[in-house]
């Protein structure tokens, strides 16, 4: 499935692309509003089209060149992470990108845990954000994602934060321990 207004099935970053850090062809969806970029959460398939070697055994997250454009469209589209194909790998494979991990072949991908933590966090905490200035709700979705990348929100990762646009720009009340 693809978002209203993209064009259907991967979207090709071609070698010059990645080469010129040149993100056009990420342009159909960075044209979406909030609202269909959120109903397209988990739709969006990347394909790196990079001249590599039959015996090149590196992954794809190891090719400093689409490590950097990976980089420069996730700062560029933070709403990136959620609209990125879950069950598939595509979600996992643009994390390793911008992360520290190994592979392992038993385990697969082995994210570094403080780093995997860091930005999980932020990344949730950008995204909910974005979503409720836009008067949108999206944290089901955003614990969907959460949950591809091996963490399962507790149920109280969202009481600290504004439950609405009208809250976003003031300190949420940090509830007092009781002895």
């Amino acid at each position: 499935m693809a978002a209203p207004g993209a064009a259907p099935g991967a979207v090709e970053i071609g070698a010059a692309a990645i080469g010129r850090l040149d993100l056009t062809p990420l342009a159909s969806w960075a044209e979406l509003g909030a609202v269909d970029l959120v109903r397209a959460a988990g739709c969006l398939e990347l394909s790196y089209l990079w001249p590599r070697q039959a015996d090149d055994p590196r992954e794809l997250s190891e090719i400093a060149e689409l490590r950097l454009w990976t980089l420069y469209a996730d700062a560029t589209y933070p709403w990136l992470p959620l609209v990125l194909e879950r069950a598939s790998g595509q979600l996992t494979r643009h994390v390793a990108m911008l992360l520290p991990h190994h592979f392992s072949r038993k385990e697969g991908i082995r994210f570094a845990p403080e780093a995997m933590e860091l930005w999980i966090t932020h990344r949730l905490f950008g995204l909910d954000a974005w979503a409720q200035g836009q008067g949108l709700n999206c944290r089901q979705g955003l614990a969907q994602m959460a949950a591809v990348l091996g963490y399962e929100l507790d149920s109280g990762f969202w009481e600290l934060l504004p439950a609405s646009p009208g809250n976003l720009g003031q300190w949420p009340t940090v509830p007092q321990l009781q002895p």
